[in-house]
């Protein structure tokens, strides 16, 4: 490996708080995909305690915060007493609780790798004040995202909010991967054959666009994939599908995968054919994850809504968002710090006035 490409410790650990953030999306996704999302229907404790019960009998309904699930009963347009200690206790399943606290669980190394981030990030205040900034930003939104949490717990999982919160986590890990590529002494800066790049750069910021409208969209279909689970109970899921139909957001969501497909396919091709040193992972990782998507998409349309392909759908998606904002800080690198470009060449270090 060559010496100018290894992490610094900095980037070390920024980029453990990138990879724990992509790795909660994806532990989300599986409690989504259970229907997970209220097995534990208080914040911060779950049912009452930190380290949450796996038998009814081991919960003291007295410390339940009752008066908020009664609001959140009357928010739903229900009778708030309705919301008995019989009614709360029914609710109770073990596996959808541990489920969630392990979503919770894993949580933790995000705000503590974040928060070490942007203590480390102190070091870049005079040369490049823009890291520490993204590094403390980074921790904001942990924040944030932390507080929504709990106003999810609480509003019974309420249309829209769920969208919000994965729409902040995407802003988040985009601002850790600016954080990871400018912090190094040496970075990439993508080069491209003249009289094209400037095409180049700007169909990549075009897909990347494509990409975050598609996952808010995707966003919205997964909650209305909830509100099946919770409405048809133990019905077949493939049949959620023809429900799916009749709604104008899974069309659209549907139909602009291939948009996306068609995009992405004329980008890389024009990097294959035009990128200075030929293709590299960020290229690869894109496009093998607008495909994977694609496949992934065309298993849950025609054949059911599967909770394995779910996650791997939530998930992958992830990949793909930091993978084309890689290649777009790559392409529209600025000079101000050593940075590393590809030339017909091969591998040339070029070192930029600050």
């Amino acid at each position: 490996m060559d010496k100018t490409r290894r992490f610094t410790t900095f980037q070390k650990v920024a980029l453990a708080a990138l990879i724990s953030v992509v790795c909660l999306i994806f532990v989300g996704a599986v409690v989504r995909a259970t229907g997970a999302g209220m097995g534990c229907p208080d914040w911060p404790k779950c049912w009452g305690q930190y380290i949450p019960p796996t038998d009814v009998s081991q919960i003291n309904v007295d410390e339940l915060p009752l008066e908020k699930y009664k609001a959140k009963r009357e928010r739903h347009g229900g009778n708030p007493d309705d919301i008995t200690k019989k009614t709360v206790l029914a609710e109770f399943n073990p596996e959808h609780t541990w489920t969630e606290f392990i979503n919770r669980l894993c949580s933790l190394p995000v705000g503590f790798f974040s928060l070490l981030t942007m203590i480390m990030a102190f070091q870049f205040r005079r040369s490049r004040p823009w890291i520490f900034y993204s590094a403390f930003m980074a921790v904001v939104l942990v924040g944030v995202n932390a507080w929504m949490g709990a106003r999810i717990v609480y509003s019974g999982l309420q249309p829209g909010t769920i969208t919000t919160h994965m729409a902040l986590a995407i802003l988040l890990m985009c601002i850790q991967v600016a954080v990871v590529w400018g912090s190094g002494e040496r970075r990439l800066v993508i080069a491209f054959s003249e009289g094209m790049k400037t095409k180049i750069k700007w169909l990549g910021v075009g897909l990347f666009m494509l990409i975050l409208i598609e996952g808010i969209m995707g966003s919205q279909v997964r909650e209305m994939t909830d509100e099946l689970k919770n409405s048809h109970g133990d019905a077949p899921r493939s049949e959620w599908v023809d429900e799916l139909e009749e709604t104008w957001m899974y069309i659209v969501h549907r139909s602009f995968s291939w948009a996306i497909l068609a995009v992405g396919l004329w980008w890389f091709v024009w990097c294959k054919r035009f990128r200075n040193g030929g293709l590299k992972w960020q290229e690869m990782l894109v496009l093998g994850t607008v495909l994977a998507q694609m496949v992934l998409g065309l298993i849950l349309s025609n054949v059911g809504i599967l909770p394995v392909v779910q996650v791997l759908h939530i998930g992958l998606s992830s990949l793909m968002v930091c993978g084309m904002f890689v290649w777009i800080l790559g392409a529209f690198g600025t000079r101000g710090i050593q940075g590393m470009s590809l030339s017909d060449g091969g591998l040339r270090l070029r070192r930029a006035t600050r």
